[in-house]
């Protein structure tokens, strides 16, 4: 999710195109699913405007090996389930996507229904409607963040993960991609979180938006 588009770029003749758009209908297409597009819903106080992940940016994520058929994802503000259901198809882990809106989990539901044969097991991939903040982690070892909700919810979302990480100690990663300042700032504020590694995007849209990657952070089971 994202308060705004953060994809539209401007072509040769000036005329401004969103460079993402076309691939991910393909995407969309070889799934089976229905992703593409930003969301109805609109931005309040704490919960942002859903606009999906780039499959492109995706792809990168999925083929840096961090995911695998042993992993647990959440995906904090799922919307219509792109994220859950490539990164599933793409590196067979199990994933949960989390959304407060009941419309988009309604719809990232149907995409998992309708989803291409062979491409999912469907019993690994669960879509819930509730607050970010609301959702109790237990064996969950991969979080994807894409800018869903202010400050204020992923300050309760990081102390829910450290808590369940001092229960069940283990190997934990979070994914930030177009992160903010602000969350950088805030996960800089915990011990038990450290910054690993970053996938560089710069290159699939233009350049020039130093924004365009996923970092990411571990809680080591070795602590």
């Amino acid at each position: 999710m994202s308060p705004v588009s953060t994809h539209l770029h401007f072509d040769k003749g000036g005329n401004m195109r969103d460079l993402q758009e076309a691939p991910d209908r393909e995407w969309d297409e070889k799934l089976g699913i229905i992703t593409a597009g930003a969301g109805a819903d609109s931005k309040d106080a704490v919960n942002f405007r859903y606009e999906p992940t780039p499959y492109a940016v995706l792809d990168r994520l999925a083929e840096s090996g961090m995911i695998g058929p042993d992993s647990v994802l959440i995906d904090y503000g799922c919307g219509r389930g792109r994220c859950p259901l490539f990164l599933h198809a793409k590196t067979g882990c199990r994933a949960i996507g989390i959304d407060h809106n009941p419309v988009l989990v309604g719809e990232a539901k149907a995409n998992l229904e309708r989803m291409k044969a062979g491409k999912a097991r469907k019993q690994a991939i669960t879509f819930r409607r509730m607050r970010a903040q609301d959702y109790r982690v237990k064996e969950e070892d991969c979080f994807y963040f894409f800018n869903p909700f202010s400050e204020v919810i992923l300050q309760a979302v990081l102390q829910e993960i450290i808590a369940s990480w001092y229960e069940n100690p283990r190997q934990v990663y979070l994914f930030f991609y177009y992160p903010k300042d602000e969350d950088v700032a805030l996960l800089s504020m915990y011990d038990e979180i450290f910054f690993y590694d970053e996938i560089d995007c710069t290159d699939l849209y233009g350049g020039q938006d130093k924004r365009e990657r996923v970092l990411i952070y571990e809680l080591s089971a070795e602590d």
